[in-house]
């Protein structure tokens, strides 16, 4: 079969299509046909492992200290049909619509992959795909939008509150808009000026070109300030939150935990750092408000998989609108 091998850490050319073995599903595990998977930023950040600090060594002895060797085919998100299943596998059979997340087992640039039944965080979250979605749009689904989902449940957010969100044309960003939308919220996107239409098109009340204006420094008060990928500087937005307001942090930086207990003594404001919620619950509640026409996928860019060098090269960028797909071709 055709994958992507990851061979090196850093720049995407590190990333070569290579004829590999197909696998084989063990006996708790689906075999998946992936027709579909995405450029995403965990799949950019792992592959430069551009992330904090705290979390590079541990991924080092995890992955491959110098370079990648046991894990070498990156790709987080996907969406495909299942081929064949083991002989205790009972929730699914071939043929079986199917979407979901990897996390860091990865291993969607691939035309196949094999998924335990009982998935979690580290061996892939998975479940039958929406019925109104095709394979490239169900792809761009479950990171970002349990990231949203998971956001949202945790910042309570209320009808009629003042939510800002840092980085909302991100794939995080764009779900959360549509969920806070959905829940009533009056919504504040800022991102580049590129992601302002499409910003609007989703739902966001304003808009601000995080080039042209410093949101902090404008004297407006929000009641959560959601940052999805720790470009904001703490101090500013807590003096941007109102007495009872909540900032929800992606991955805040060393100095800013230290910060944080500091500055947050004797006030009513709240801080959160992020957590997922990669569960095959959240993962079918996405699955019905998608199917129920309450929130859909952004989908930017499509590259074909023989194409990923060119894909990761434009999320580098930082300028993605939501999502970019990989599309899997297979010869028959």
């Amino acid at each position: 079969m055709k994958a992507i091998i990851w061979t090196k850490y850093g720049s995407p050319d590190g990333l070569h299509l290579r004829e590999i073995e197909k696998p084989t599903p063990k006996d708790n595990e689906v075999l998946i046909k992936i027709h579909a998977a995405t450029a995403g930023t965990p799949d950019t950040e792992f592959r430069r492992l551009k992330l904090p600090p705290l979390y590079v060594i541990p991924l080092r002895l995890y992955i491959g200290f110098l370079k990648p060797t046991r894990i070498t085919i990156l790709g987080t998100e996907f969406a495909g049909e299942i081929e064949s299943v083991g002989k205790d596998v009972t929730g699914y059979q071939p043929g079986d619509q199917v979407f979901g997340y990897t996390g860091l087992k990865m291993g969607t640039y691939a035309e196949y992959m094999c998924l335990t039944e009982n998935s979690s965080i580290f061996d892939g979250v998975f479940a039958k795909k929406p019925i109104n979605l095709s394979y490239e749009e169900a792809a761009a689904v479950p990171f970002g939008g349990l990231e949203a989902l998971h956001s949202m449940k945790t910042a309570n957010i209320q009808r009629g509150q003042k939510v800002l969100i840092v980085g909302a044309g991100g794939s995080i960003g764009t779900y959360s808009v549509q969920f806070a939308k959905l829940y009533g919220a009056e919504v504040t996107g800022v991102d580049h000026m590129s992601k302002l239409e499409m910003l609007r098109s989703i739902g966001a009340d304003h808009v601000i070109d995080y080039t042209k204006e410093d949101y902090t420094k404008s004297g407006k008060l929000y009641d959560v300030i959601i940052d999805t990928f720790d470009k904001s500087p703490f101090s500013g937005s807590l003096r941007s939150l109102n007495e009872n307001g909540l900032f929800l942090n992606a991955n805040p930086k060393l100095f800013d935990r230290i910060w944080m207990q500091w500055a947050l003594k004797g006030n009513n404001k709240k801080v959160v750092t992020w957590t997922g919620g990669y569960t095959t619950e959240n993962l079918l509640a996405l699955k019905e408000l998608i199917e129920n026409g309450k929130i859909k996928p952004v989908i930017d860019r499509r590259y074909p998989l023989e194409q990923i060098v060119e894909a990761h090269r434009y999320v580098d960028a930082g300028l993605k609108k939501g999502n970019v797909v990989i599309t899997v071709v297979h010869n028959q």
